[in-house]
């Protein structure tokens, strides 16, 4: 059974794509340095790292650090979980959400020494043991920055009616294009008539 959860949160491999060969920022700076434009283009892209700086904390050797997940309903604060903690404990504070609204999740994210690319969000959720849903974002590739970034999901609508509403499980990962898991961790949320 273990094993059928893991393959179900698998990165799910496209295609016809190749992930492209890992390059050092110093080896990305070095490429076509007789275009102007392309320099410049690189350092906007590339920021404090383009300029020689080590962006990040010397003492985490972490590329991407995941920060948090937030629950984005039109017109509510958003509801985030804190995921730089101890995140064991996450699937036992469900977030309650109203049956019927639309919804988006939200991840912010740092990225940290070099660039990284092909990152993916993908969960599985679960309802009393059986899989309902699995969802695979790509976030993008992003270079190093002491600023957060966020990937926001499309919006969702949540499932209506009395025999959907209880209590899901959600088994989420972040990874890249190289299979790196970068953060792996469980949540919860019940569906509810209404907010309270």
């Amino acid at each position: 059974m273990a094993e059928q959860e893991e393959a179900d949160i698998a990165p799910e491999e496209t295609p016809g794509y190749k992930a492209p060969e890992m390059k050092s920022i110093e080896e990305i700076q070095n490429l076509d340095k007789e275009d102007e434009s392309l320099v410049r283009y690189k350092q906007a892209l590339l920021g404090a790292a383009a300029a020689g700086g080590n962006v990040g904390d010397s003492s985490d050797p972490r590329k991407v650090i995941v920060q948090k997940i937030s629950l984005v309903v039109e017109g509510r604060d958003d509801f985030s979980l804190d995921l730089t903690g101890d995140i064991s404990k996450l699937k036992e504070r469900a977030i309650t959400i109203k049956e019927g609204c639309e919804y988006r999740i939200k991840i912010s994210f740092k990225i940290q020494h070099e660039i990284v690319s092909g990152l993916k969000y993908m969960q599985v959720v679960s309802r009393k043991g059986i899989r309902v849903d699995k969802s695979s974002y790509m976030v993008g590739s992003y270079g190093p920055s002491p600023n957060s970034h966020h990937y926001t999901t499309p919006v969702e609508e949540a499932p209506k009616g009395m025999l959907s509403r209880g209590h899901y499980s959600v088994k989420s990962k972040f990874t890249d294009d190289d299979k790196n898991i970068y953060l792996s961790w469980e949540w919860s949320f019940d569906i509810k008539k209404d907010w309270n």
